[in-house]
């Protein structure tokens, strides 16, 4: 829902979410699409499907504001965002928004102690526990998300119930040859990499 998914993410990406969220509490009406889940809502708008037609995905993010293109191809600032929507948007500083890009890189990276550091950064940068508190749920809603998907795949390969993962399961059968995509681990070759320690040789993945 927010557009932001694994750790490594685009800090543009992540304010832009941090400025739709910050307008839905100030009761305007936020919805976003994605063009991988829902084209037809991509295809049935003439004026993105003409984009789409003329840019590619270049053109996107397309904003409308009360059925008006207002911006194509990047994400407005929170000042614009206000400004279509006639409300006051507080200044924010870059201080302000790396503390905050930094709080959500720890949430996803489960560094505890990189947490606690910039936790108390953004507290003597006046932010408030409100704010901190809404930067960790949008973080964790983040990294909830991928961790789904592989929670997921395991019990697809597992065949057995996504609950089951987490607890000691019965053993089943190994999923046919047909389950498993045959490109290999970290999008390499299949092919196991050969290490050579002073112990001998051992064989894995990465």
């Amino acid at each position: 829902s927010t557009g932001v998914c694994g750790t490594n993410v685009d800090p543009a990406l992540a304010a832009f979410a941090g400025d739709l969220d910050w307008l839905s509490q100030r009761g305007v009406a936020v919805r976003r699409y994605n063009l991988a889940q829902e084209p037809g809502a991509f295809a049935s708008r003439d004026g993105v499907r003409e984009l789409l037609e003329d840019q590619g995905e270049a053109g996107l993010p397309a904003l409308y504001v009360d059925g008006e293109l207002r911006s194509t191809g990047r994400f407005p600032s929170r000042d614009e965002l206000a400004s279509w929507v006639d409300i006051d948007a507080p200044a924010v500083s870059a201080d302000v928004i790396a503390e905050l890009a930094a709080i959500g890189a720890a949430i996803g990276s489960n560094c505890e102690p990189c947490l606690e550091y910039h936790y108390a950064e953004a507290r003597k940068l006046g932010l408030t526990n409100d704010d901190l508190a809404l930067a960790v749920r949008t973080a964790e809603t983040v990294k909830a998300v991928p961790a789904k998907k592989m929670v997921d795949t395991s019990a697809r390969l597992l065949k057995v119930e996504a609950a089951a993962t987490g607890r000691a399961a019965t053993p089943v059968a190994a999923p046919s040859d047909d389950a498993v995509d045959a490109g290999g681990c970290c999008g390499g070759s299949a092919e196991p990499i050969e290490l050579t320690t002073g112990e001998g040789r051992s064989s894995g993945c990465c």
